[in-house]
């Protein structure tokens, strides 16, 4: 009946609406029975579940087998680890896949047959966990001693498919990659000619006299190779040209002309082209999502006309306010969004919207998200006004900066004073006193700066509650400190008593008083610009996370099977290996690698025993091992290749992108000092994007597969 009919529309407006709002397609059942089917699969609680059994599931690999429940990771000092039984983590696996199967089962009904032969991530998704589910077969009718599990390497894909910006991401480095491509193979062809010249120019010399040139560096092709591809990430640098300079110093010239041309041209060139190319890219990702968002509203436009009570004899289709009232008290929503759309229509004096007020309302969800602090409270006396004055100016901020500073260079002078003692022969009678007046001062400074703005404004900055924080933490570590260990005084060193000692107890205050000392960043504006920057980086591109996550684990996963127990110790023995650590700066080229040579008895760690050390001293550390065959080579320089020259690349694009955008703003517009704008990756391409038009929104509601329009 109409009854009926008129609340699926309303039904439909609403998930209309959410799919606009989370940029999501609108290409799926739109029934009664499938509606509510959607909504409760995009529920906090189900979606909460789905990313509980993903984490669950890639977190499996630190019990596993090899397991990595270990405190050290020295083979020579660690206790046999703790294998889970067999059949322990193949139960908590299946159950995973059990969630995964529904998942994709309700997906698939959803979207349709035919929509679910044009997504080929479906498709990926339902030959995964074919895979899994047979190797998790295979793996119990071996008794879990099998040593390769293919499922192991499938696991992210769990991960990267339940992400849509993470397939955006992905699909944008994926458009990249021919434009990546050219200059990497400008790069090998470099890297190829200024090899076979280093195997010419540092030959072996005729007379049999050692050439420590080329012992060490260019015995043969692969070593000549290896040595130049290290080189250009500088982790071997000077090292590689020392004998060959010691010997004649024109030979500097070679690896003078291999740096500049690889480190300062052509490395810095890709960074570019991937800047150039991934910015477009991601832009037009982000213009796809902007075309989903007002494919929604539009959606929900039509069928909100399509209403009963709506006048069917006009010429034009216009939704009446009170629909739209309804449609809005059940979706859900950021509550800012909703009291301004609510807000627009009281005021609006007309009954019926058009398709571009009903649009034009809903443009509330691209603005920036603004957080305006609350008022400061109205004293009435005069004396507590001018308390407010002085406890709330800025230059009482300033003067806690400076007894910061203060408190900072007293620890370092202490701390340079005690360097050499010995533990007996050291006095905490400083450092505890000092400490307790610099905390004093603090807690005061927090009481007068809530005196002054109130407390719910006091906690509303940001860098107030991370100040108060800190602030009640060193409190509670003095009190507890004075209630084990009593009042400082001349000489004093009690004996150790409680859960810490009280040089323990010390260090900890001292290093969060270190940690209070960045309450200076708001108050510098060029390096609060900078860390607002990261922080926007690091809570609007977990995308980048999550891929990163999925090449790490794939990486750390493909290496334990490739090479677990291929590295034994071996006592006394002389191992030279190289460990290539990330160290990030602040220069443009942000990635430098490091070499270090390890040539006594060494403290010999089991790389590839286990997943965390994989993980953590192979992956992160990108360890290259000279141990089992020269073909290992391929496993570390393809994890160089697409970790260091790709992603971090990829991410300095992005980094870049967004400084210069808040760089532009930060010159357009003065800062507000009771308003804080929050933008997302979206927003950052707002200025830039076009707006679809009415026709290409009316031709794509008509091929929607589902949804049939009077129109």
């Amino acid at each position: 009946g109409t009854g009926a009919d008129n609340d699926l529309y309303i039904n439909q407006a609403i998930v209309f609406i959410e799919d606009a709002i989370q940029y999501r397609s609108i290409n799926h059942r739109v029934d009664s029975k499938s509606l509510w089917l959607y909504r409760w699969y995009y529920s906090r609680t189900c979606q909460w579940i789905l990313s509980l059994t993903i984490t669950i599931i890639l977190a499996l690999a630190f019990i596993e087998k090899p397991s990595s429940l270990t405190i050290t990771s020295d083979v020579r000092y660690r206790l046999p680890a703790w294998n889970p039984p067999c059949g322990l983590t193949e139960s908590i696996e299946l159950l995973c896949f059990l969630v995964f199967m529904a998942d994709v089962s309700v997906k698939s009904y959803l979207i349709g047959w035919e929509e679910f032969w044009k997504n080929k991530w479906l498709m990926a998704y339902i030959l995964t966990l074919i895979v899994s589910l047979s190797d998790w077969i295979v793996s119990l009718s071996f008794f879990c001693t099998e040593g390769v599990r293919i499922r192991r390497i499938l696991r992210p894909f769990f991960l990267l498919q339940n992400s849509s910006m993470m397939k955006k991401t992905l699909k944008s480095i994926n458009s990249t990659l021919p434009e990546m491509a050219s200059v990497l193979l400008l790069l090998a062809v470099h890297l190829s000619l200024f090899t076979m010249f280093a195997m010419l120019l540092f030959a072996r010399t005729k007379d049999g006299q050692p050439d420590k040139e080329w012992v060490g560096y260019f015995r043969n092709l692969p070593d000549s190779l290896t040595s130049l591809l290290v080189l250009l990430t500088t982790a071997n640098n000077p090292d590689v040209m020392i004998p060959a300079y010691s010997k004649n110093r024109a030979y500097s010239i070679f690896f003078i002309l291999f740096t500049v041309l690889g480190n300062l041209f052509l490395m810095n060139l890709l960074t570019a082209i991937i800047y150039n190319q991934f910015r477009g890219y991601l832009l037009k990702s982000v213009q796809s999502s902007l075309f989903r968002r007002r494919l929604g509203i539009r959606a929900a436009f039509e069928v909100l006309s399509s209403l009963k009570e709506t006048p069917a004899n006009t010429q034009q289709s216009y939704v009446s306010i009170g629909a739209l009232l309804r449609v809005l008290q059940k979706v859900e929503m950021d509550s800012r969004c909703k009291q301004a759309i609510m807000r627009s229509l009281k005021m609006c004096s007309c009954d019926q919207l058009s398709a571009a007020q009903f649009q034009k309302l809903f443009e509330e969800l691209d603005k920036d998200a603004i957080k305006q602090h609350p008022p400061s409270p109205e004293y009435q006396s005069h004396f507590m006004q001018k308390m407010q004055f002085a406890f709330g100016h800025p230059y009482f901020g300033y003067l806690g900066n400076v007894v910061a500073l203060a408190n900072i260079v007293s620890i370092c002078v202490v701390l340079v004073m005690d360097a050499d003692k010995q533990p007996s022969e050291r006095d905490d009678f400083f450092l505890g006193a000092i400490n307790c007046f610099f905390i004093l001062y603090y807690l005061l400074e927090m009481l007068l700066k809530i005196l002054a703005m109130g407390l719910k404004r006091y906690l509303s900055y940001p860098s107030n509650r991370f100040d108060g924080l800190l602030t009640v933490i060193l409190l509670i570590l003095e009190i507890a400190t004075f209630a084990v260990y009593g009042f400082p005084h001349p000489g004093w060193r009690p004996e150790f008593m409680g859960l810490l000692s009280l040089w323990d107890m010390v260090r900890l205050v001292n290093m969060l008083i270190v940690f209070r000392f960045l309450r200076i960043i708001p108050n510098m504006k060029f390096m609060a610009l900078v860390v607002t920057t990261l922080l926007d980086l690091v809570k609007n591109l977990r995308a980048f996370a999550g891929i990163l996550v999925v090449v790490f684990y794939a990486f750390a996963i493909t290496g334990i099977m490739l090479f677990e127990g291929a590295v034994i110790p071996l006592g006394n023995i002389r191992l030279k290996f190289f460990i290539f650590i990330f160290l990030f700066q602040t220069s443009f080229y942000i990635k430098k690698v490091v070499v270090l040579y390890f040539k006594e008895k060494c403290d010999f760690m089991a790389f590839f025993d286990c997943f965390q050390a994989e993980v953590i001293y192979c992956l992160f550390y990108l360890l290259s091992v000279n141990l089992i065959c020269r073909w290992a080579k391929i496993y570390f320089v393809a994890w160089w290749l697409i970790s260091s020259v790709i992603w971090v690349n990829l991410f300095v694009a992005l980094l870049l992108e967004n400084f210069i955008h808040k760089w532009d703003r930060r010159c357009h517009r003065e800062p507000l000092s009771d308003i804080e704008y929050q933008r997302t990756v979206e927003l950052m391409f707002r200025d830039v994007l076009e707006e679809p038009t009415e026709e290409e929104l009316m031709e794509k509601l008509h091929e929607h597969p589902h949804l049939q329009l009077c129109r």
